[in-house]
């Protein structure tokens, strides 16, 4: 039964053109070998393993994926979600001779061609209106980190940051509550032409985990260039006692970074989770991600 979609939604943008299935991707990757998701020439990337994986599977001479979120050169995902546009011939011929559906043997061909590090958990005709990046409300990131030699564990060294200096996780955690809402992130991200930093960070917590690790828990409704391993390198210099617990919330109405929120190392930064609405909301969220931020005015004084 085909699920509904938003009559709000403008049909131009977000419908996805005729004789084509959009299918949704849930995927996860170890980023250690990769210079990032998006594809870059001579380099390996992520986009790059997973479109070519994709086009051999099925029978294409190109795929263009369409991501959630494009992590940085040796950040991993256990989350990641991605969008194609597939040909319905292509679609219906997945399966080939057998009895599975187009669903079930794209999941299980691709498992088959990508690298042990790319793997496919699930793939799905996507309901009308998705976007893998427009759609989605929220994504989700931890930060791990071994500040102990007790917690150091070469086994994990590849999505643990070791860190050689013991680390205040009440004084972090406090100075992390007071970067909470909606706010122009400048300082925390590096900026790119046309693009805006107004972001919503509803989530941004502190915490030791049962094996002794520092872990970050990140969520917001998107994130700019650098953004969350920035807020960490902040949340450092404050578990450090290098700067003080409202020492971060300064530096992010400045406007203006600062060398000393120095930006962590990638391989501590996991995307674990990615939200989306209800499928009847899926093209009006699309739509409202897609306009200019900005935020509100101030009130005269």
């Amino acid at each position: 039964m085909p699920v509904p979609t938003d009559p709000a939604a403008p049909a131009d943008r977000d419908a996805v053109p005729p004789g084509l299935v959009r299918v949704r991707l849930d995927l996860a990757y170890d980023g250690t070998g990769f210079s990032g998701w998006a594809a870059q020439p001579g380099r390996r990337t992520v986009e790059g393993e997973l479109s070519a994986g994709l086009a051999r599977v099925l029978r294409l001479d190109r795929v263009r994926v369409t991501v959630a979120g494009r992590t940085d050169a040796g950040v991993h995902a256990r989350g990641q979600v991605a969008h194609v546009d597939v040909p319905l011939d292509a679609w219906l011929a997945a399966p080939g001779r057998s009895e599975r559906t187009p669903a079930q043997a794209l999941t299980r061909r691709l498992g088959a061609v990508l690298p042990e590090d790319v793997h496919v958990s699930a793939a799905a005709e996507a309901p009308l209106g998705f976007d893998a990046r427009f759609s989605a409300t929220w994504r989700r990131y931890t930060y791990r980190i071994a500040d102990s030699g007790e917690a150091r564990d070469p086994l994990t060294r590849t999505w643990v940051t070791w860190h050689r200096r013991p680390l205040d996780v009440a004084a972090m955690d406090l100075a992390a509550q007071l970067l909470l809402g909606e706010h122009d992130f400048a300082a925390y991200c590096k900026p790119r032409p046309g693009a805006t930093t107004i972001r919503t960070l509803t989530e941004l917590r502190w915490v030791r985990d049962d094996d002794g690790l520092v872990v970050a828990h990140v969520r917001a409704d998107a994130f700019c260039h650098s953004m969350v391993r920035a807020l960490v390198g902040a949340g450092l210099a404050v578990g450090e006692g290098r700067r003080p617990v409202d020492w971060p919330a300064q530096v992010l109405r400045s406007g203006q970074r600062n060398p000393a929120a120095g930006v962590a190392p990638a391989r501590g930064l996991v995307l674990e989770e990615v939200g989306y609405p209800p499928p009847t909301q899926l093209a009006t969220r699309a739509r409202t991600a897609r306009a200019v931020r900005s935020l509100p005015a101030s009130p005269p004084t």
